[in-house]
């Protein structure tokens, strides 16, 4: 690899996927640490890699999903590695006409790559996940860590901006809600129980805060219809940037969400996390960190499923107590519970 120059990182299209490939990102960049990297992802998930990370690209390119083989064709690289999956993306990578072109050997992208490595067998972490990859490209790279992420002053001072128009005062306690899930509806717990949880924390003093993307918004219409009258929250869903949920997030004293890109990015900056998993795989997407974890052990689970063709068992049967205390354990500045908090059920 002593001749590629110029490295063109191809990085997921998740949030989620993008926060867990950090640690695979940092390992790149650590073994062409004298050579030029360039972070390529989508205009929603390039402004991370903008933020303090051991990735710290030399150029972030957002790409336009029309105009994606000519963009990395512009970069100049002589190699091109894929963190993404699909034929589709080993395609345009073909098409950009870079001499190198690197990722994991699956969905027939084969023969359109000129260095391939096979998938890990059985479930894996996606960090790991991520990591085999580089390392099967002859990178060195550690055993898997969970991503580290800092918001940058820039971050920071936007994220206390939002806050202060929202009319949240600097010196208030708050605990961030993100409620919503893009995977589907089987992913969200209740918002009446999101509510009661909320009103639980407002009675101590506490500023909840909504966050998400624009998709969530009737879920955070569900939950302030449901809280108590007098009940405060602070409704910022569809409203701020990655940056500046990234600087929300590093300001919270505990934050809740479901499996979601926002429960990654609060693991990743340290954020006290309550995270609540239904029918996902805690396996392969928790957190990292110290996150609590909730989750029911229900016949049907992990299904995977975007819609839950029965009762969603896995969701309803995370009552509000389980959530209350490991917020409230949070607050106090202790640990809820020994990280993974399973229920029979």
């Amino acid at each position: 690899m002593s001749e590629i120059q110029r490295l063109i990182v191809r990085a997921p299209n998740w949030l989620g996927d993008a926060v867990m490939a950090l640690p695979a990102l940092a390992a790149i960049r650590h073994h062409f640490h004298d050579r030029t990297v360039i972070l390529a992802a989508t205009p929603s998930i390039a402004p991370l890699f903008a933020e303090v990370t051991a990735a710290a690209p030399d150029e972030i390119v957002a790409i336009d999903r029309e105009r994606e083989a000519g963009q990395l064709r512009a970069a100049r690289a002589d190699a091109l590695l894929l963190l993404t999956n699909s034929f589709g993306s080993a395609w345009v990578a073909r098409r950009s006409g870079i001499r190198e072109r690197w990722g994991y050997r699956a969905a027939g992208r084969r023969l359109l790559l000129t260095r391939a490595a096979p998938r890990p067998k059985g479930t894996v972490h996606q960090t790991e996940y991520y990591l085999a990859l580089v390392r099967g490209l002859g990178i060195e790279a550690a055993a898997a860590t969970g991503p580290l992420l800092r918001p940058s002053p820039a971050a920071r001072a936007q994220a206390d901006a939002v806050l202060a128009r929202a009319g949240v005062d600097p010196s208030a306690s708050i605990v961030v809600f993100a409620p919503g899930a893009a995977y589907g509806h089987a992913k969200r717990w209740p918002p009446e129980r999101v509510a009661q949880v909320i009103a639980g924390l407002a009675r101590e003093g506490v500023t909840p805060v909504l966050v998400g993307a624009r998709e969530d918004r009737e879920t955070g219409r569900a939950i302030e219809s449901t809280l108590p009258p007098g009940t405060g929250v602070v409704d910022l869903i569809g409203r701020t940037s990655l940056r500046e949920l990234v600087g929300i997030t590093a300001r919270c004293a505990a934050f809740v969400s479901n499996d979601s890109g926002a429960m990654h990015v609060a693991a990743a900056v340290g954020a006290p996390l309550t995270a609540i998993f239904g029918p996902t795989d805690e396996r392969a997407t928790a957190p990292g960190g110290s996150a609590d974890v909730i989750l029911r052990d229900v016949f049907c689970r992990p299904c995977m499923l975007r819609e839950c063709p029965i009762d969603h068992r896995c969701m309803k049967r995370i009552d509000v107590d389980s959530v209350l205390h490991s917020v409230t354990a949070h607050l106090a500045g202790g640990r809820p519970g020994p990280g993974l908090r399973h229920g029979r059920a």
